[in-house]
């Protein structure tokens, strides 16, 4: 898996978001005889960033490995543009046009949606989709460790009607404060009624309402069914494909899917390709050889040298920037030894040249980190004012600080120059990255030689795969290893990545509970932290974001990022920026650099916003 990967699915921006570069095509559309479809437009080859081809997978959404592409078959009611101004500034998708109120939402559907096997999408089909969202652990409450309900990421629907005419209300509970709730409802994954509703028990929204309610001996028996029908769900394998998006699925081989365009999608007159060829990758490499052979239309970023990004320019490309939404950092297991001090994390913060790491590391797409906050750097300028950036350590490479920190914590330097801890063993580091993560493997190469120079002999050492590397570090097998952080735009679910499940961090009735033995819990910071003289809890703090308005967010980020600078549970390397690719060999109209929005979704979204046309 290539660290690209992970950050098309969400990211925040290296720089401050620009407006939306209006663009229009002037391309003259024709029609294919009746059917409103655009005349064949050719081939549109591309990568998925978020989904590698997988052979013989299910064409499910919910899969693990699904063949299913967001934009192109898979489609939500809106497509998130990533305003951290803003959570639910939405482009529209089946949902043509929405209204919010304190009691939920009402959505319009676009007048002419309709599956691929031309039926139309109903009032059904979204409220089938949103049960199974709860199924899943991402839309509700999901069953914690023993007794506990523990909340996730839960938009909290109670009910689904439909007003004719393709509106449909959809209702959040009573009394119930998620500031997300209309952007969490439009990202759902909307699947056929048809196809899935056998899936469902007859009483899943009793289910759900049990899950929602007081009773929390009933909502953990109502919470584990629904667990387990999310795995059942999870496993199914549709006959066919059948989409409500601009492409249906019609065959996939170890390299490749293809995608025809589908003739009943309500906006098929805007759609140039009439097929699209998602390619197979296994790493960086593979993609940077599919653009300097010229075989892809457009391209997400991935991890590049400055010599391979000459090539691909030298091929045709045109270089696109957006914001990036997350930080390359090094992470500690603080339940391991030496790690578990702050003064030695803070000793190896001033021994890590970050300007150095990330000129090898991600030298295109990478701005090293100013400081460790927990948010990327235009975030950090605008939610702190200047005298608490001032206050901030940025830790600036300082090899005699780093000694004073570690001789006050009781270690010792031999006559070699080699460092020992406090109980005379000499201290070595193993820096754990991941196959495929081109840029974490050629940095952990630079910050192995800055220790050890240092006198810290460091090893990188490179896990086979993503999924075995969350699996051991969840096992806590490793006690230092690279790790993304500042996930937004949302300032909470950049803290959630730290002081979030993987921390031990849950929310139980709107509370933080902290559990040093979760089983998810790899990173064993304390429950709380003593900053300027204040004992602050960093998961509370990181719940109470996710209720509160933006405009009113600024001390809390205030703390959490005077707490994070402080004790360092990890050292933000860069804050990335995405870069993307495109050539207009087959196609022209393409987003541009300053499109942040579109450029930070699938090129299927694109498409149904009218952008990208045929020759």
């Amino acid at each position: 898996m290539s660290r690209h990967r992970t950050l098309v699915a969400g990211l925040a921006a290296a720089v401050a978001l620009t407006a939306l570069t209006a663009c229009s095509s002037s391309t003259k559309k024709t029609n294919d005889g009746g059917s409103g479809a655009k005349k064949d437009g050719g081939v549109y080859t591309s990568i998925d960033a978020n989904n590698q081809i997988t052979a013989g997978a299910p064409m499910n959404p919910f899969n693990a490995a699904p063949n299913s592409f967001l934009g192109y078959n898979q489609m939500r009611l809106g497509f998130d543009k990533f305003n951290p101004s803003d959570p639910n500034d939405l482009f529209p998708g089946l949902a043509a046009s929405w209204t919010a109120s304190d009691a939920g939402l009402t959505v319009q559907l676009q007048p002419n949606a309709k599956w691929s096997d031309g039926t139309p999408v109903t009032v059904a089909d979204i409220k089938t989709s949103l049960a199974i969202a709860y199924t899943q652990g991402t839309a509700g409450p999901v069953a914690g460790a023993g007794s506990t309900i523990v909340l996730g990421t839960n938009f909290e629907v109670s009910d689904i009607k439909d007003l004719g005419g393709g509106k449909i209300e959809i209702d959040q509970v009573p009394g119930a404060k998620n500031l997300y709730f209309q952007r969490l409802v439009l990202s759902a994954t909307i699947v056929n009624d048809k196809v899935y509703s056998g899936l469902l028990p007859a009483d899943i929204w009793t289910l759900i309402g049990a899950v929602q309610g007081s009773d929390q001996a009933a909502a953990k028996t109502a919470s584990d069914k629904l667990t387990a029908l999310g795995k059942t769900i999870a496993a199914f394998a549709p006959a066919k494909d059948v989409s409500a998006g601009p492409f249906v699925l019609t065959r996939v081989g170890p390299g490749e899917a293809l995608l025809d365009r589908n003739q009943y999608f309500f906006a098929v007159d805007k759609i140039a390709p009439k097929q699209v060829i998602l390619r197979h990758y296994t790493g960086n490499q593979q993609i940077w050889g599919f653009m300097t052979n010229g075989e892809l239309d457009s391209s997400p970023y991935t991890s590049m040298p400055t010599n391979i990004l000459d090539q691909i320019l030298k091929a045709g490309y045109t270089r696109t920037d957006a914001p990036s939404y997350v930080s390359a950092s090094i992470a500690f297991n603080e339940k391991q030894a030496p790690y578990d001090k702050t003064p030695v994390r803070q000793a190896l913060a001033h021994i890590i040249d970050r300007d150095a790491v990330t000129k090898v590391g991600e030298p295109v797409g990478g701005i090293p980190a100013p400081y460790t906050t927990g948010l990327i750097g235009s975030q950090t300028d605008a939610f702190l004012s200047d005298d608490q950036k001032a206050a901030l350590n940025a830790y600036k490479p300082d090899a005699a600080k780093a000694a004073s920190l570690l001789q006050g914590a009781g270690f010792t330097k031999d006559g070699s120059g080699q460092w020992h801890l406090p109980d005379g063993s000499p201290w070595t580091i193993t820096l754990q990255t991941v196959n495929g993560f081109s840029d974490w493997i050629a940095a952990s190469t630079i910050v192995a030689n800055e220790l050890t120079a240092f006198g810290i002999k460091t090893t990188p050492a490179i896990t086979a795969d993503f999924a075995t590397y969350q699996k051991e570090m969840a096992a806590g097998k490793y006690a230092v290893g690279w790790w993304l952080t500042a996930l937004g735009p949302q300032t909470d679910k950049a803290y959630n990545r730290i002081y979030g499940t993987a921390d031990g961090f849950s929310i139980v009735n709107g509370k933080a509970v902290h559990s040093d033995t979760s089983a998810v819990n790899w990173q064993h910071t304390p429950a709380t932290y003593t900053v300027n003289g204040q004992t602050i809890d960093p998961g509370q703090l990181t719940a109470d974001l996710s209720v509160t308005p933006v405009a009113d967010q600024k001390p809390i980020i205030a703390q959490l990022a005077a707490a994070t600078n402080q004790e360092l549970p990890m050292i933000q390397i860069w804050n990335y920026t995405k870069v993307g690719f495109y050539t207009e060999k087959h196609f022209t109209n393409f987003p541009k650099s300053g499109a942040d929005a579109l450029l930070l979704n699938q090129p299927g979204v694109w498409m149904m916003q009218g952008f990208v046309q045929a020759k």
